[in-house]
Protein backbone atom coordinates (compact mmCIF):
# COMPACT_ATOMS: atom_id res chain seq x y z
CA UNK A 1 0.00 0.00 0.00
CA UNK A 2 1.06 3.53 -1.15
CA UNK A 3 1.62 6.36 1.64
CA UNK A 4 1.01 9.73 -0.69
CA UNK A 5 2.46 13.33 0.90
CA UNK A 6 0.67 16.47 -1.19
CA UNK A 7 3.81 19.03 -0.45
CA UNK A 8 3.05 22.84 -0.38
CA UNK A 9 1.47 22.21 -4.01
CA UNK A 10 -0.46 25.28 -5.16
CA UNK A 11 -2.21 25.26 -8.76
CA UNK A 12 -2.42 28.51 -10.99
CA UNK A 13 -4.62 29.46 -13.75
CA UNK A 14 -3.09 33.24 -14.87
CA UNK A 15 -3.00 35.43 -11.75
CA UNK A 16 -5.97 32.96 -10.32
CA UNK A 17 -4.50 30.46 -7.37
CA UNK A 18 -6.66 27.70 -7.68
CA UNK A 19 -5.04 25.89 -5.26
CA UNK A 20 -2.64 27.24 -2.66
CA UNK A 21 0.13 25.56 -1.20
CA UNK A 22 -1.38 22.73 -0.08
CA UNK A 23 -0.13 20.00 2.35
CA UNK A 24 -1.42 16.27 3.32
CA UNK A 25 -0.21 13.38 4.51
CA UNK A 26 -2.18 10.04 3.53
CA UNK A 27 -1.78 7.08 5.49
CA UNK A 28 -1.79 3.55 3.35
CA UNK A 29 -4.81 2.05 2.36
CA UNK A 30 -6.84 5.20 3.94
CA UNK A 31 -10.00 5.88 2.52
CA UNK A 32 -9.14 10.33 2.42
CA UNK A 33 -11.71 12.49 1.54
CA UNK A 34 -11.45 16.15 -0.06
CA UNK A 35 -14.79 17.85 0.67
CA UNK A 36 -15.89 21.47 -0.26
CA UNK A 37 -18.26 23.92 -2.23
CA UNK A 38 -18.09 23.84 -6.11
CA UNK A 39 -14.76 26.02 -7.18
CA UNK A 40 -13.01 25.15 -4.24
CA UNK A 41 -10.14 24.02 -5.55
CA UNK A 42 -10.57 19.98 -4.55
CA UNK A 43 -10.60 18.38 -8.03
CA UNK A 44 -7.66 20.49 -9.12
CA UNK A 45 -5.51 19.21 -6.33
CA UNK A 46 -6.69 15.66 -7.41
CA UNK A 47 -5.51 15.80 -10.75
CA UNK A 48 -2.35 17.40 -9.54
CA UNK A 49 -2.03 14.20 -7.68
CA UNK A 50 -2.85 12.13 -10.38
CA UNK A 51 -0.25 14.45 -12.74
CA UNK A 52 -3.25 15.82 -14.89
CA UNK A 53 -2.49 19.19 -13.76
CA UNK A 54 1.17 20.89 -13.58
CA UNK A 55 1.10 22.27 -10.10
CA UNK A 56 3.29 25.74 -10.09
CA UNK A 57 5.04 24.62 -7.13
CA UNK A 58 4.53 21.78 -4.71
CA UNK A 59 5.68 18.10 -4.81
CA UNK A 60 3.69 14.58 -4.82
CA UNK A 61 5.30 11.43 -3.17
CA UNK A 62 4.12 7.90 -3.30
CA UNK A 63 6.06 6.28 -0.70
CA UNK A 64 8.57 9.22 -1.12
CA UNK A 65 9.51 9.20 -4.64
CA UNK A 66 8.65 12.61 -6.41
CA UNK A 67 6.09 12.11 -8.67
CA UNK A 68 5.96 15.44 -10.39
CA UNK A 69 7.84 14.77 -13.63
CA UNK A 70 6.60 11.11 -13.91
CA UNK A 71 4.49 10.76 -16.70
CA UNK A 72 0.71 9.67 -15.81
CA UNK A 73 0.89 6.53 -17.73
CA UNK A 74 3.56 5.33 -15.69
CA UNK A 75 2.09 6.74 -12.19
CA UNK A 76 -0.18 3.06 -11.70
CA UNK A 77 -3.28 5.34 -10.51
CA UNK A 78 -6.92 4.81 -11.34
CA UNK A 79 -8.98 7.78 -11.75
CA UNK A 80 -12.65 7.65 -11.69
CA UNK A 81 -14.44 10.69 -13.85
CA UNK A 82 -17.55 12.32 -12.34
CA UNK A 83 -18.78 11.48 -16.00
CA UNK A 84 -17.11 8.04 -16.34
CA UNK A 85 -14.90 8.95 -19.49
CA UNK A 86 -16.25 5.30 -21.11
CA UNK A 87 -15.57 4.84 -25.03
CA UNK A 88 -19.21 4.96 -26.11
CA UNK A 89 -17.92 2.60 -28.85
CA UNK A 90 -15.84 0.42 -26.81
CA UNK A 91 -17.58 -2.78 -25.06
CA UNK A 92 -17.96 -3.01 -21.27
CA UNK A 93 -15.33 -5.76 -21.03
CA UNK A 94 -13.41 -3.46 -23.60
CA UNK A 95 -13.53 -0.30 -21.45
CA UNK A 96 -12.82 -2.42 -18.44
CA UNK A 97 -9.16 -3.49 -20.10
CA UNK A 98 -8.09 -0.24 -21.50
CA UNK A 99 -5.78 0.78 -18.89
CA UNK A 100 -3.99 -2.77 -19.21
CA UNK A 101 -3.93 -2.50 -22.97
CA UNK A 102 -2.29 0.63 -22.63
CA UNK A 103 -0.08 -0.73 -20.00
CA UNK A 104 0.76 -4.34 -22.26
CA UNK A 105 -0.93 -6.61 -20.46
CA UNK A 106 -1.20 -9.82 -22.58
CA UNK A 107 -4.32 -11.00 -23.66
CA UNK A 108 -5.19 -13.87 -21.47
CA UNK A 109 -4.25 -11.85 -18.18
CA UNK A 110 -6.57 -9.25 -19.29
CA UNK A 111 -9.28 -11.74 -19.28
CA UNK A 112 -9.10 -13.05 -16.24
CA UNK A 113 -8.48 -9.91 -14.78
CA UNK A 114 -11.42 -7.83 -16.29
CA UNK A 115 -13.52 -10.94 -15.46
CA UNK A 116 -12.81 -10.90 -12.16
CA UNK A 117 -13.09 -6.56 -12.21
CA UNK A 118 -16.61 -7.19 -13.39
CA UNK A 119 -17.42 -9.90 -10.88
CA UNK A 120 -16.64 -7.54 -8.26
CA UNK A 121 -18.91 -4.65 -9.55
CA UNK A 122 -21.58 -6.91 -10.16
CA UNK A 123 -21.27 -6.52 -13.61
CA UNK A 124 -20.90 -10.37 -14.57
CA UNK A 125 -22.91 -10.91 -18.04
CA UNK A 126 -22.75 -7.46 -19.05
CA UNK A 127 -19.90 -8.12 -21.39
CA UNK A 128 -20.74 -7.41 -24.69
CA UNK A 129 -22.76 -4.37 -23.73
CA UNK A 130 -21.78 -1.09 -24.76
CA UNK A 131 -21.96 2.13 -22.01
CA UNK A 132 -25.45 3.22 -24.04
CA UNK A 133 -26.69 0.56 -22.83
CA UNK A 134 -26.59 0.80 -19.60
CA UNK A 135 -27.86 2.13 -16.45
CA UNK A 136 -26.24 5.24 -14.93
CA UNK A 137 -25.56 2.82 -11.66
CA UNK A 138 -23.83 0.12 -14.41
CA UNK A 139 -22.06 3.04 -16.42
CA UNK A 140 -20.66 3.89 -12.69
CA UNK A 141 -19.59 0.60 -11.82
CA UNK A 142 -17.94 0.10 -14.96
CA UNK A 143 -16.00 3.32 -14.51
CA UNK A 144 -14.97 1.70 -11.23
CA UNK A 145 -13.90 -1.20 -12.58
CA UNK A 146 -12.07 -0.14 -15.39
CA UNK A 147 -9.97 2.08 -12.65
CA UNK A 148 -9.32 -0.95 -9.91
CA UNK A 149 -8.41 -3.52 -12.85
CA UNK A 150 -5.46 -2.24 -13.07
CA UNK A 151 -4.22 -2.61 -9.43
CA UNK A 152 -3.62 0.73 -9.09
CA UNK A 153 -1.54 2.05 -5.97
CA UNK A 154 -3.96 4.98 -5.48
CA UNK A 155 -7.18 5.17 -6.42
CA UNK A 156 -8.78 9.08 -7.52
CA UNK A 157 -12.17 9.55 -7.58
CA UNK A 158 -13.76 12.69 -8.54
CA UNK A 159 -17.50 12.87 -7.94
CA UNK A 160 -18.17 9.25 -9.21
CA UNK A 161 -21.68 9.59 -7.65
CA UNK A 162 -23.08 12.45 -8.13
CA UNK A 163 -24.68 11.84 -11.54
CA UNK A 164 -26.81 9.10 -9.35
CA UNK A 165 -30.40 9.83 -7.73
CA UNK A 166 -30.37 9.37 -3.99
CA UNK A 167 -31.62 5.60 -3.39
CA UNK A 168 -28.86 4.66 -5.54
CA UNK A 169 -25.91 7.22 -4.27
CA UNK A 170 -27.15 5.53 -0.95
CA UNK A 171 -26.26 1.72 -2.05
CA UNK A 172 -23.29 2.81 -4.07
CA UNK A 173 -21.89 4.47 -1.13
CA UNK A 174 -21.89 1.10 0.88
CA UNK A 175 -20.93 -1.00 -2.19
CA UNK A 176 -17.69 1.59 -3.10
CA UNK A 177 -16.35 1.52 0.57
CA UNK A 178 -16.77 -1.86 1.05
CA UNK A 179 -15.00 -2.80 -2.26
CA UNK A 180 -12.31 -0.28 -1.18
CA UNK A 181 -11.68 -1.99 2.17
CA UNK A 182 -11.38 -5.29 0.22
CA UNK A 183 -9.19 -3.69 -2.42
CA UNK A 184 -6.93 -2.03 0.65
CA UNK A 185 -5.82 0.62 -1.81
CA UNK A 186 -5.30 3.83 -0.80
CA UNK A 187 -8.31 6.19 -2.01
CA UNK A 188 -8.45 10.22 -2.24
CA UNK A 189 -12.28 10.92 -2.98
CA UNK A 190 -13.77 14.84 -4.36
CA UNK A 191 -17.10 15.23 -3.17
CA UNK A 192 -19.08 18.08 -2.29
CA UNK A 193 -21.65 16.07 -0.43
CA UNK A 194 -21.02 16.07 3.43
CA UNK A 195 -23.21 13.15 3.92
CA UNK A 196 -20.94 10.59 1.37
CA UNK A 197 -17.90 12.30 3.43
CA UNK A 198 -18.80 11.91 6.91
CA UNK A 199 -20.22 7.95 5.84
CA UNK A 200 -17.10 6.97 4.02
CA UNK A 201 -14.36 8.84 5.34
CA UNK A 202 -11.23 7.93 7.36
CA UNK A 203 -10.30 11.34 7.23
CA UNK A 204 -11.56 14.36 5.67
CA UNK A 205 -9.99 17.78 4.48
CA UNK A 206 -12.15 20.50 4.12
CA UNK A 207 -11.20 22.92 1.68
CA UNK A 208 -12.33 26.60 0.61
CA UNK A 209 -11.01 28.78 -1.64
CA UNK A 210 -7.96 26.89 -2.25
CA UNK A 211 -6.75 25.98 1.06
CA UNK A 212 -7.45 23.69 3.64
CA UNK A 213 -9.35 25.00 6.86
CA UNK A 214 -9.69 21.73 8.71
CA UNK A 215 -8.75 17.74 8.12
CA UNK A 216 -9.88 15.54 10.64
CA UNK A 217 -12.25 12.12 10.98
CA UNK A 218 -15.47 12.89 10.33
CA UNK A 219 -16.97 12.60 13.90
CA UNK A 220 -14.25 14.85 14.65
CA UNK A 221 -15.41 17.97 12.03
CA UNK A 222 -18.81 17.36 13.28
CA UNK A 223 -18.56 17.28 16.89
CA UNK A 224 -15.14 19.70 16.89
CA UNK A 225 -15.71 22.17 13.92
CA UNK A 226 -12.61 24.51 13.58
CA UNK A 227 -14.67 27.48 12.59
CA UNK A 228 -17.82 28.23 11.31
CA UNK A 229 -17.40 27.73 7.86
CA UNK A 230 -17.03 23.59 8.98
CA UNK A 231 -19.73 23.62 11.17
CA UNK A 232 -22.08 25.00 8.63
CA UNK A 233 -20.50 22.67 5.62
CA UNK A 234 -20.53 19.63 7.12
CA UNK A 235 -24.02 19.33 8.87
CA UNK A 236 -26.98 21.43 9.21
CA UNK A 237 -26.68 23.73 12.11
CA UNK A 238 -28.18 26.74 13.73
CA UNK A 239 -26.50 30.29 14.10
CA UNK A 240 -27.77 33.16 16.00
CA UNK A 241 -25.99 36.25 15.77
CA UNK A 242 -25.53 37.75 19.09
CA UNK A 243 -23.42 39.94 21.67
CA UNK A 244 -21.64 38.60 24.80
CA UNK A 245 -23.51 39.87 27.61
CA UNK A 246 -21.60 38.16 30.13
CA UNK A 247 -18.55 35.55 31.08
CA UNK A 248 -18.93 33.80 34.30
CA UNK A 249 -16.07 31.00 34.10
CA UNK A 250 -16.55 28.40 31.16
CA UNK A 251 -20.63 29.98 30.84
CA UNK A 252 -20.82 32.96 28.59
CA UNK A 253 -24.03 35.00 28.21
CA UNK A 254 -25.22 36.27 24.71
CA UNK A 255 -27.74 38.28 24.25
CA UNK A 256 -29.52 37.39 20.57
CA UNK A 257 -32.65 39.80 18.99
CA UNK A 258 -34.80 36.70 20.95
CA UNK A 259 -33.56 35.73 24.01
CA UNK A 260 -29.91 35.86 26.35
CA UNK A 261 -28.58 32.78 25.39
CA UNK A 262 -25.73 30.34 27.18
CA UNK A 263 -23.15 28.38 25.78
CA UNK A 264 -19.61 27.08 27.07
CA UNK A 265 -16.62 28.98 26.21
CA UNK A 266 -14.31 26.07 25.03
CA UNK A 267 -10.92 27.49 24.28
CA UNK A 268 -12.44 30.93 22.49
CA UNK A 269 -11.52 33.63 24.62
CA UNK A 270 -14.31 36.10 24.66
CA UNK A 271 -15.12 39.42 26.17
CA UNK A 272 -18.22 41.38 27.22
CA UNK A 273 -19.35 43.47 24.20
CA UNK A 274 -17.53 40.88 21.54
CA UNK A 275 -19.79 40.16 18.68
CA UNK A 276 -20.16 36.16 18.54
CA UNK A 277 -22.52 33.44 16.80
CA UNK A 278 -24.07 30.63 18.48
CA UNK A 279 -24.03 27.08 16.64
CA UNK A 280 -26.77 24.54 17.37
CA UNK A 281 -27.06 21.83 15.30
CA UNK A 282 -30.82 20.86 14.90
CA UNK A 283 -30.40 17.63 16.54
CA UNK A 284 -29.43 19.04 20.23
CA UNK A 285 -32.24 21.00 20.37
CA UNK A 286 -35.60 19.49 22.05
CA UNK A 287 -39.06 20.96 21.00
CA UNK A 288 -42.36 20.34 22.60
CA UNK A 289 -43.61 21.78 26.06
CA UNK A 290 -42.62 21.89 29.78
CA UNK A 291 -39.13 21.48 28.38
CA UNK A 292 -35.60 21.48 30.76
CA UNK A 293 -32.63 22.92 29.43
CA UNK A 294 -29.44 25.57 29.85
CA UNK A 295 -31.40 27.43 27.04
CA UNK A 296 -35.62 27.96 26.68
CA UNK A 297 -37.43 29.63 24.31
CA UNK A 298 -41.17 30.35 23.08
CA UNK A 299 -42.29 30.36 19.51
CA UNK A 300 -44.41 28.62 17.09
CA UNK A 301 -44.43 25.71 14.68
CA UNK A 302 -44.07 27.17 10.96
CA UNK A 303 -43.12 24.04 9.32
CA UNK A 304 -42.90 20.35 10.12
CA UNK A 305 -41.05 17.67 7.00
CA UNK A 306 -41.47 14.17 7.71
CA UNK A 307 -38.64 12.29 6.70
CA UNK A 308 -39.05 8.34 7.73
CA UNK A 309 -38.08 8.23 11.43
CA UNK A 310 -37.03 11.62 11.76
CA UNK A 311 -39.10 15.07 11.86
CA UNK A 312 -37.77 18.05 10.99
CA UNK A 313 -39.64 21.05 12.74
CA UNK A 314 -39.11 25.12 12.38
CA UNK A 315 -40.47 27.01 14.70
CA UNK A 316 -39.90 30.58 14.20
CA UNK A 317 -39.47 32.77 17.93
CA UNK A 318 -38.83 36.19 19.07
CA UNK A 319 -37.41 38.69 16.31
CA UNK A 320 -38.61 36.41 13.11
CA UNK A 321 -35.71 34.13 13.68
CA UNK A 322 -35.79 30.41 12.36
CA UNK A 323 -34.90 27.52 14.79
CA UNK A 324 -34.48 24.34 13.18
CA UNK A 325 -34.90 20.72 15.08
CA UNK A 326 -34.28 17.02 14.32
CA UNK A 327 -36.16 14.63 16.20
CA UNK A 328 -36.75 10.83 16.52
CA UNK A 329 -40.49 10.28 15.87
CA UNK A 330 -40.15 7.28 18.71
CA UNK A 331 -42.34 8.46 21.52
CA UNK A 332 -42.64 11.96 20.14
CA UNK A 333 -45.25 14.37 20.84
CA UNK A 334 -47.27 15.15 18.08
CA UNK A 335 -47.10 18.97 16.55
CA UNK A 336 -49.14 20.56 14.63
CA UNK A 337 -48.71 24.01 12.54
CA UNK A 338 -49.39 27.44 14.13
CA UNK A 339 -49.23 25.21 17.86
CA UNK A 340 -47.12 27.55 20.60
CA UNK A 341 -43.91 25.51 22.00
CA UNK A 342 -40.84 25.55 23.57
CA UNK A 343 -37.07 24.80 22.40
CA UNK A 344 -34.53 24.16 24.00
CA UNK A 345 -31.13 23.06 24.34
CA UNK A 346 -28.19 23.28 27.15
CA UNK A 347 -25.04 25.29 27.21
CA UNK A 348 -22.89 22.93 26.29
CA UNK A 349 -24.42 21.80 22.89
CA UNK A 350 -23.64 25.67 21.62
CA UNK A 351 -20.43 26.33 20.13
CA UNK A 352 -19.48 30.36 20.15
CA UNK A 353 -17.76 31.42 17.16
CA UNK A 354 -16.05 35.27 17.14
CA UNK A 355 -15.67 35.11 12.81
CA UNK A 356 -18.77 36.16 11.08
CA UNK A 357 -19.87 33.35 9.18
CA UNK A 358 -18.97 34.17 5.29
Amino acid sequence: MVRVEIQSIAVRYGTFWAVKEVSLEIEPGEIFFLLGPSGCGKTTLLRAVAGLSRPAMGEVLFNGRPMNTVPVHEKNVGFVFQNYALWPHLTVAENVAYGLTTRGVDKESQKSRVATALSMLSLSGLEERYPGELSGGQQQRVAVARAVVVEPDVLLMDEPLSNLDARLRAEMRTELKALIRRLGVTTIYVTHDQREALSMADRVAVMRDGAIVQCASPRALYDEPANEFVASFVGETNVFEGEVKRVDDDIVEVKTPFEVLKATKGSLEVAKGDAVHVLVRPEDIAVGAALQGSNIVGGRVTDIAFAGGIEEVFVEVQGAVRVHVMRSLKDAETLELGETVEVAFDADRARLFKSPLR
